[in-house]
């Protein structure tokens, strides 16, 4: 179609200060470096994508992502917008891996080929917005009673669910937890992720067990996602059902999960997958499987949360949302998108396609290249 025509694409680099340090096993994180892509076709329509880059995890950082989208623009320039199989595949003929960025530029078809649908991307990925989305709140990796008062102040602030950052020794984690069930009770949903900060399975079982009493709904990621052969050892072992998330990209990683009994639930994200298409696949295999799924994030702003939450609105499997991190922000600079209400519920747009921009003036002050 001559008028969805790729006729112009932005990259830019978004860099927002967080509130305060966000600490995960892997290392601190202090500010957002992501990317914002921005494509453009002959009809008019305007599509916003954004990735989240992470160098522990996807092996990607905003330098090298910037770098990779200089490749993949001119190769899309004058493509069919709405080819998104088509354009996915062009990227990976490109370059191997680069997930992040590969789903920016999936992200902003997806919301031109949903706007020239004349509907908001769930529905045009198949779904419908019955389902009441609410996101769980994430306590930094800490010291016990600064991960106390943060859980109590998420508690009272009315988020439905606790997510903590693990992944220390044995007793300093229980302590940890201990601290935390002391200040929010024993009742109140609570989540764990070591982000493979206990390494072995040997150290992992161990740890998960000595946690057995906590009453934890799930544990993300507890071993090195390099020793998934061992994953199916920890589930068999650990009282708390494991999620795997560093160790599940692609649709492929989820099979031979599904294949290895090596989890009971999948943490499906569009920077891991690179973008709606292959993170359907993951979505349908879990499904299939009889898992319960979650979708989360890197730090996306809340434009690539909007598109997050699109994801989980498409598949009845998907049970959890990891979507706060947009309240870390010390600034916002999205326009629309989704909204966080009372509760933690989590408002999608209605409007075709992704239903959020980034603000015109923030953009022009950021590091940029166009094609």
């Amino acid at each position: 179609m001559p008028g969805t025509t790729i006729q112009a694409i932005s990259i830019y680099k978004l860099l927002v200060p967080l509130r305060e340090p966000f600490v995960i096993s892997l290392g601190p994180l202090h500010a957002v470096q992501n990317i914002v892509v921005v494509i453009r076709t002959a009809d008019g329509h305007t599509g916003y994508g954004e990735s989240s880059p992470f160098l522990t995890i996807n092996g990607e950082s905003v330098d090298t992502a910037f770098i990779v989208a200089q490749y993949f623009a001119p190769a899309l320039k004058g493509r069919d917008a709405l080819d998104l199989a088509g354009a996915l595949a062009e990227m990976d003929r490109i370059i191997y891996g680069n997930s992040s960025i590969k789903s920016a530029f999936d992200i902003a078809l997806h919301d031109i080929a949903a706007q020239h649908a004349g509907l908001p991307i769930y529905e045009f990925l198949g779904g419908n917005n019955r389902k009441v989305l609410t996101t769980d709140m994430t306590v930094s990796f800490g010291p016990p009673d600064k991960m106390q008062a943060d859980a109590t102040r998420f508690q009272q602030e009315g988020f439905p669910a606790i997510k903590v950052k693990l992944g220390g020794s044995l007793a300093a984690d229980v302590a940890r937890i201990r601290a935390i069930r002391d200040g929010i009770g024993p009742t109140h949903a609570l989540r764990i992720d070591a982000n493979q900060g206990w390494h072995t399975a040997s150290n992992a079982i161990a740890v998960l067990q000595a946690l057995g009493e906590f009453d934890i709904e799930h544990c993300e990621e507890p071993i090195l996602r390099q020793h998934f052969m061992e994953l199916s050892r920890v589930s068999a072992s650990s009282p708390i059902p494991i999620m795997a998330d560093e160790s599940c990209g692609d649709e492929h990683d989820a099979a031979r999960l599904i294949q290895l009994r090596a989890c009971r639930l999948l943490n499906v994200k569009l920077g891991k997958s690179s973008g709606f298409h292959r993170a359907q696949k993951v979505a349908r295999l879990g499904q299939a499987a009889g898992m319960k799924l979650q979708v989360g994030g890197f730090l996306e702003s809340r434009l690539g949360m909007t598109a997050a939450a699109h994801l989980a609105l498409t598949n009845d499997a998907i049970r959890y949302c990891d979507f706060d991190t947009p309240l870390m922000f010390a600034e916002d600079p999205v326009v629309g998108g989704i909204q966080y209400q009372a509760g933690g519920v989590v408002a999608v747009p209605t409007t075709p396609g992704l239903g959020a921009t980034i603000d015109e003036a923030y953009l022009h002050h950021a590091e940029q290249v166009h094609f």
